[in-house]
Order: structure tokens, then C-alpha cells, then sequence
């Protein structure tokens, strides 16, 4: 610490000491102020001005200052590019304060910590995840602070740990600090890699709040690592938690599972390509009306579950919904009108809800009578009437914010103008000696004007000077010698003040203090009360947000034409009429898609699929995915008809991707892609793969796919789909019983152009049409000529010539290898020769992105 530090300079680095990772905004007075090496960057990202303080000494420290009342947008701006800030207030008046004013951190905002809002950000969790590794397992707790759901899990190995951080979208993990077994240094590097903020925090013996949030936990190492992200969160936030529910457990196996690949390849909650919600599935089926609805509806959707019986209970409320049109209608008019319950109820709770969000949560309480009568008015044995029974309209607390608080209160809370007439006496005194103030202020204006002769008089007043009388200088001679006692002089005018003035501004100011003061008490009452009926207040929430997707679902089955699943829990048979790709479908003109069936009975556990390119493929593999996700999340599906097996997981290899980062070529992902599914698939599994083998050479491409084919036909038997261009693996079909051909149809018109039928039918295809495609994307007519030939070639086993325009002479039958070459170059020189020797050398299939380029330039050294 430098010797010539002043004592608040010394405070400050006593606070950066204990958050050196994080932004320190140290409060002075109206701003809060980043110093030294946080000013500096902080000034870059957030476009301040840099200057110093302590300019003229020999070593100024670097300084930035903020707002305090626009320090949100500059918070959330560093936080939402992974950095933390550690926000320091003053804990003393500065007024009464002996020496230096104490300060502290009152909270740190982090990724994981800070609260989600704003337009977009209402409809998305932010959780913060806690991990602890162990020789055996990994144990994983989660928490979205803003709503307070709190759960965990056991996960046997470091990929699921990563798919299931992935999946929930973590923005920042909390680790064990000093554990340096292996395990953690792997999670470390992982999740450091994926852009995830990394925090630590010590193990602590647990507080009476957090052993009672954790208590219903049985599992010793789910305790603990719940036990240490309450910690944490308790440790940064420094405030009341008290709508952080009790910890649930769950099992990943309890849901259909799916990792991170699958969910870009079926575009699940965002489009692949535009890394938007339109066109994803998610984009599609959310109709909710409500935030909390959304956000339930996208944990559905990435959880479908595994249970038939709480399916059926999904279903069977859609079906009720479908049946009684008017009446989601009218549900779905009130929901209109509720806000977001479960924040509004975390900020009470932390101390943060203003009186306008006391206003919102008056307004969504006032509509659950009208739900509740809504589906009251249903027969007894409809679901719906059911569900209205159990909801609690919290009347008492309603009404009382009703009562107590004006519609259209300020921001603030501390300014008064917040309670309504009549709900306090005190605050009505006040509000009538203010009020006899003000007229009794008018009335001495007038008299005044008259005594003096001066019609432009006027009383006015100054927060700075308080109340005064005013007079211009043009009228200064008329006023009588010693009336008045001067307080300001301005550039046109004179103000003055009276003893009798002065001892009404005192009335008024002790009024007003008294009043905001009476005021700011009796909020906080009703907050508090607001507080303690959370409880109440989640549940209702959680039966809102339930409602509110199950009648969005109901829309969007009446809308897209989807239809009730049924489920055969005694039998593995896939049985889809007329199934459709619901997002391609919406893209598409009304009546463009062709719908397809699927069936794969008991006997039939793998469909090789052969066809075109575009012709529609990827589009029949995908779609029986998204059915099946559809189908387990509880939803009704896009199919005249389908009967399905309940699925334990979906694996998918769809599409050409590397992972530049680790070193991974494309092949090589394709290849760890379909390792998993062969692995982890059992026979309740559904297995998309589409074009194994096309990163490798042709013959190694196609003894993998065939390879694999066997394999999961003898060991794994889960449904598969798999898409191949390799026609010799068609064969397989007469050689397994299991295996069964189909084939994207599609024909040539007399002029030879191709058309694309997006019919499956039975059978292999007869041909790739690879060429056509090629000439529907416009390459050139010779070339495509050209291509035409070497194909003829090449499917009568002929050799190719370079240069047939030269007629260069083909080779003796001799001098060909016993795999037949495509290409035959003669007199080759002896640099073209070193150049294809040293490419002779190269082991493309374990090359790095980075080594390939290394040898490209080596090679394009020998051509020079």
C-alpha cells in the first residue's frame, strides 16, 4: 500500500482486497466511483470518462465516476459480459459520522446472481449453479435466484455435468475452493472453455435457514452441494432470501434425455443458423400470455418427462382446454392482466419491490377471481373445474393493497404520495396541515399584493432557500423600508422572507417530513405483509404458469392441427400417420408440406434411409423427434395419428460440425457423436444419424457406417434412422431381418430436371441424383457435362482420363492398382512427385485444424 494513501483511499483498498475479481462501486455521496486499475478498464467498456484523483501529485490514481441512480444499466452491462461488482454504500450518515464514514459491500452482482428483466429477459431463467466432484460422481445444485427455485442432482460423469450445465443455461458455476483433485481441475478447464464464470467459495457449517431449505434432502452429497451454494448466495447478496424455496431433488433419467447437440439439431428454443427463438420449436408453441408461463414452458420443453401417468394428466387438461373454446378464451383474457408473480414475490422478499410492482401484483391478484370463476363454471368432474377449486384468490391481500396504496404511485419510495386518503389518520392530519399551509400561503399572497401595490408579488418556493416572497427589481421602490428581511438577490429580482413566513415553512417542512416518513412506514408494512404469504404467493404462481401453458398448448393444437399421442407402455412400436415438421411446415405456403408416415414395429428397430440431397431426409428424421419430445412434454403432436413407446433418450448426429477448440475435425466429432449414442442408447432409445462416415475416405466411411448399422443392430436394438448415401448399405436389409429400406422419392421429367417428391417409400433409392442436385444449385453446364461422364465412368469401373481432349493414352491394365484409380496422370516431374509423396505421408484423420494448416503452407513452400 503506498505511504502517501489518504484514509479513504486506505478504506477503499481494505474493500478491493477482499473482491479483487470483481468492480468495486465505493459510494460517494451521489456517485459511486471505480479507482486505479477498475476505473481504467471500466472506463473503456462503459464509455467513461477517465479522469484522476489527486491530479498534481506524483502519482494520480485513475478515476471514474457513475450515477447513483443510473448505476443499474452500467451494473448490468458489466455483469452481462461476465464480470462481478461489488457495490460499497455508506453505513453511517455523513452528517452525524465521526471521522471516516464506514462503508461496506452490501451486495455482489455476478452473472449468476444478477436479477433477469427487461424486455426478452422475463421469459428466461438465470440460474447459478454449484458442482462438487468426487472420486465416484459429481453432485450439481442450481438456483434461479429471481423466482427462487432451488434443486439438485447426482451426475455420473463430466460430459453430463457439462450437457446439463448447458442445458440450463448457467452463467456462472460455484466450485469447492482448495479442491485440487483432478475431476475439478477437468471441470475447471471445461467450463472456463465454454465461457461460464467461474466462483469460490468455502465449505461452512449451515445456518438454521439454509439447514431448513436443505432438509428435505437425503442424499449426503446433494446436501452438500446445495449446502454450499446457499452459502454463497447468502454471502453475496446480504439481504432477506426468504422466497428461495426448499431444495427439491430430481434424476436426470426422470425425464427424456438429450444433450446439447440434439437440441441445436432440432432447434429446439432457438434457430441453429439466426441463434434466434424464431423458428425453433420453442418459438412455435409458445402462445403463453404470462413470463411465467414462457419460462415454464421452455423447462417442459427441455424436461419432457418419462412418467405415463403425469403425461396423461398434461393431455388430458389440453383436451379439456380443446373441448371448452370460450372458456380458454376467457382464461386467457385474464391472464393477460397478470404480472410475474414469482419475481414480484423475490422482491419482496429481498427488500427491493417498489410501490408501482405492489400495484402489479394488486392488479394479477385481481384477476384469479375471474379465473377461478371461469373454470368454476364447468361441470364438478372437468379437470378444469378441479384446478379451480385448489386456487387461492389471496383476497385479504389484494384488497388490502387496494385499500392502501394509490394507482399510480412514483418510483420512489421515500417521497410520499404512495398512501391512498383515508387509510391513515396521521398521514390525513399531516395532508390537512399542509393543505391549510398552501392556503394560507395564497392567502398571503393577495394580502400582501394589496398592502404593497405590487400585483407581480409572489410566493414561491426554493428547495435550497425554502419559502420566500418575491419581487422584481422594477417594483423594489415601492416596497416599504425594513417590511421584509432580503434572503437572495437574483439578476431581475429580490427575494425576501417574514417571521411569520418562516414559521409557516417550518409548519410545512416538519409536515412533509412527518408525512413521507409515516408514509415509507406504512409501505413497508404492506411489503412485509406481502412477504409473509410468499408461500401462498408461489403456489398460486406455479398454478398460473401451469394454466397458462397447457391453454397455450391447447392453442396451438387447434391452430397447427396437432393431435392427442397415445402411449403403448407394453410394447416398443412407432406408429405415426401423416407426421409433420411443425416449424418447416409454418414456414411453408398452407398445404405445401407433404406429411409422412413412420412405423416401426416390434420386429423393426432400424430404417436405412437413401435419397436425394433436399429431397427431405434430415426433414423425416427430425420430425419424428420433435413428435416424440412433443408427445413426453405433454403435448398434443403434428400427425393425423400417433402411437409411441415412452423413449428414455433421443441421440442425434445431424449435419457437419468440428470443435475447433479442443483440436477436433469434423470427422472426429462425428465419430465421439455416435461413440455416445452406442454407449449410453438402450433399446427405449431413439437414434437419428444422418450421413455417418462422409468425413473419412469412401471405403473407411462406409465399413464405419455398415460397422455401426450391425452394431446397433445387435446390441443396442434402439429405433434408429439412419440416412446414408452409401446405396451398398442397402443390402443389409436382405441380410437383417431388423433393418428395413425406405427412400425419399423423387423423378426425372422428360427433359431430365429432377423434382423432389418429400415422399418416404419403401425400398432403397435407385439413385444419389447427386449431379442434378448439383446442377439445381447452378454449377456450370459443362461441368455438370463433365461430372455425367466420370460418373458413367466410374459406374462401368473405367479408368479416367485427365486430359481427354488430348487423348492422352489410357494406362495398361498392368500398370492399374487392385483398386481401380479415379485419375491417371503421366510424366509427372520431380517436384510434383515430392509434393505427393510428402502428401502420401500425412494422416489427414488425426490432424489438428492448426497442424493442417502447418502442412498446407510446407506444401504450397515445395510448389514455389
Amino acid at each position: 500500500m503506498a505511504k502517501a494513501d489518504t484514509p479513504m483511499m486506505v478504506q477503499y483498498h481494505e474493500i478491493k482486497k477482499q473482491y479483487p475479481d470483481a468492480f468495486v462501486f465505493y459510494r460517494l455521496g451521489d456517485f459511486y466511483e471505480l479507482f486505479e486499475d477498475d476505473a481504467v478498464l471500466g472506463a473503456k467498456i462503459l464509455e467513461l470518462t477517465l479522469t484522476a484523483r489527486n491530479k498534481n501529485s506524483d502519482n494520480p490514481v485513475p478515476m471514474a465516476g457513475i450515477p447513483h441512480h443510473a448505476a443499474r444499466n452500467y451494473i448490468d452491462i458489466l455483469v452481462d459480459q461476465g464480470y462481478k461488482v461489488a457495490i460499497v454504500e455508506q453505513m453511517e450518515d455523513p452528517a452525524t459520522a465521526k471521522g471516516m464514514v464506514k462503508r461496506d459491500v452490501v451486495q455482489l452482482i455476478t452473472p449468476g446472481t444478477k436479477m433477469t428483466d427487461g424486455i426478452g429477459g422475463e421469459r428466461e431463467n438465470n440460474y447459478l449453479a454449484a458442482v462438487i466432484p468426487s472420486d465416484k460422481t459429481f453432485s450439481l445444485a442450481y438456483i434461479d435466484l429471481s423466482t427462487g427455485e432451488l434443486k439438485t442432482t447426482n451426475i455420473a460423469r463430466l460430459p453430463e455435468v457439462l450437457d446439463e450445465l448447458d442445458s440450463l443455461e448457467v452463467k456462472e458455476v460455484v466450485l469447492l475452493k482448495d479442491n485440487g483433485i483432478e475431476p475439478q481441475i477437468q471441470l475447471i478447464d471445461k467450463i472456463g472453455k465454454r465461457g461460464i464464470v467461474v466462483s469460490y467459495t468455502v465449505q461452512q457449517s449451515p445456518s438454521a435457514t439454509i439447514s431448513f431449505l436443505t432438509q428435505s434432502l437425503l442424499d449426503t452429497d446433494q446436501k452438500s452441494v446445495t449446502e454450499l451454494l446457499l452459502n454463497y448466495i447468502f454471502d453475496t447478496q446480504r439481504r432477506s432470501l426468504d422466497h428461495i424455496v426448499p431444495a427439491t431433488s430430481y434424476a436426470r433419467l426422470s425425464f427424456l434425455k438429450f444433450d446439447h447437440n440434439t437440441r441445436v439439431n432440432l432447434d429446439l428454443v432457438e434457430n441453429s443458423r439466426t441463434k434466434k427463438k424464431a423458428g425453433s420449436l420453442l418459438g412455435l408453441i409458445d402462445a403463453t400470455k404470462t413470463a411465467m408461463g414462457g419460462r415454464l414452458l421452455k423447462q417442459w420443453l427441455l424436461k419432457p418427462l418419462r412418467d405415463h401417468h403425469d403425461i396423461t394428466q398434461r393431455l388430458d387438461t389440453i383436451a379439456a382446454f380443446q373441448e371448452q373454446f370460450f372458456t380458454r378464451g376467457a382464461l386467457q383474457d385474464h391472464l393477460k392482466s397478470v404480472y410475474d408473480l414469482e419475481r414480484l414475490a423475490a422482491r419482496a422478499a429481498m427488500g427491493t419491490m417498489n410501490a408501482r410492482e405492489l400495484i402489479q401484483l394488486k392488479r394479477s391478484l385481481s384477476a384469479v377471481p375471474g379465473i377461478k370463476s371461469t373454470l368454476s363454471e364447468l361441470p364438478h368432474e372437468n379437470v378444469l373445474h378441479q384446478i379451480a377449486d385448489e386456487l387461492d384468490t389471496m383476497l385479504d391481500l389484494s384488497g388490502l393493497i387496494e385499500e392502501a396504496i394509490v394507482d399510480d404511485p412514483p418510483v420512489s419510495v421515500r417521497e410520499g404520495d404512495i398512501i391512498r386518503d383515508g387509510f391513515d389518520e396521521k398521514i390525513d392530519t399531516y395532508r390537512q396541515v399542509l393543505h391549510d399551509n398552501q392556503q394560507w400561503l395564497g392567502e398571503l399572497e393577495s394580502k400582501e399584493r394589496i398592502a404593497t401595490g405590487i400585483n407581480s408579488l409572489k410566493i414561491g418556493y426554493n428547495k435550497n432557500f425554502g419559502y420566500f416572497i418575491e419581487v422584481t427589481k422594477s417594483n423594489i421602490a415601492k416596497l416599504e423600508e425594513g417590511r421584509y428581511e432580503r434572503r437572495q438577490t437574483l439578476t431581475n429580482a429580490e427575494r425576501f422572507v417574514t417571521p411569520e413566513l418562516k414559521e409557516h415553512e417550518r409548519l410545512i417542512i416538519e409536515a412533509q417530513a412527518k408525512r413521507t416518513e409515516r408514509e415509507y412506514e406504512l409501505f413497508v408494512t404492506i411489503r412485509e405483509r406481502v412477504k409473509t404469504n410468499i408461500t401462498r404467493l408461489q403456489k398460486l404462481a406455479g398454478q398460473i404458469a401451469r394454466l397458462d401453458v397447457l391453454a397455450s398448448l391447447a392453442d396451438i393444437a387447434d391452430n397447427q392441427h396437432f393431435v392427442r399421442p397415445t402411449f403403448v407402455t407394453n410394447d416398443d412400436t412407432v406408429r405415426i400417420e401423416k407426421g409433420r415438421h411443425p416449424v418447416v411446415e409454418a414456414l411453408l405456403p398452407n398445404g405445401d408440406f407433404v406429411a409422412n408416415d413412420v412405423y416401426l414395429d416390434k420386429q423393426t428397430t432400424i430404417q436405412l434411409i437413401t435419397g436425394p440431397n433436399m429431397a427431405g431426409k434430415s426433414t423425416y428424421m427430425r420430425e419424428l423427434a420433435l413428435i416424440v419430445i412433443l408427445a413426453q412434454m405433454g403435448s398434443f403432436v403434428p400427425a393425423d395419428k400417433a402411437e409411441l413407446p415412452i423413449f428414455d433418450q433421443i441421440f442425434t448426429r445431424i449435419g457437419a460440425s468440428d470443435d475447433l477448440a479442443t483440436g477436433q475435425s469434423t470427422f472426429m466429432v462425428e465419430m465421439a457423436e455416435a461413440n455416445y449414442a452406442l454407449q449410453e442408447a438402450t433399446h427405449h432409445s431413439l437414434i437419428l444419424f444422418d450421413e455417418l462416415g462422409r468425413g473419412t475416405a469412401t471405403y473407411d466411411g462406409m465399413a464405419l457406417a455398415q460397422a455401426i448399422i450391425e452394431y446397433l443392430d445387435q446390441h443396442v436394438h434402439a429405433k434408429t434412422l439412419f440416412s446414408t448415401h452409401y446405396h451398398e448399405l442397402t443390402v443389409l436389409a436382405h441380410q437383417y431381418p431388423n433393418i428395413e429400406n425406405v427412400h425419399v422419392g423423387a423423378a426425372e421429367d422428360e427433359n431430365g430436371e429432377l423434382h423432389f417428391l418429400h415422399q418416404i417409400q419403401a425400398g432403397p433409392a435407385d439413385k444419389s441424383y447427386g449431379i442434378h442436385v448439383a446442377a439445381l444449385a447452378g454449377l456450370p453446364d459443362g461441368l455438370i457435362q463433365n461430372a455425367e461422364h466420370i460418373l458413367s465412368r466410374l459406374e462401368h469401373q473405367q479408368p479416367i482420363d485427365l486430359d481427354m481432349q488430348n487423348n492422352v493414352s489410357k494406362p495398361d491394365a498392368n500398370e492399374m492398382s487392385d483398386q481401380t484409380a479415379l485419375f491417371v496422370v503421366k510424366d509427372i516431374d520431380q517436384s510434383t512427385q515430392a509434393i505427393l509423396d510428402q502428401l502420401a505421408k500425412i494422416d489427414i484423420n488425426n490432424l489438428t485444424p492448426i497442424q493442417a494448416l502447418n502442412q498446407l503452407a510446407e506444401l504450397k513452400q515445395m510448389e514455389k
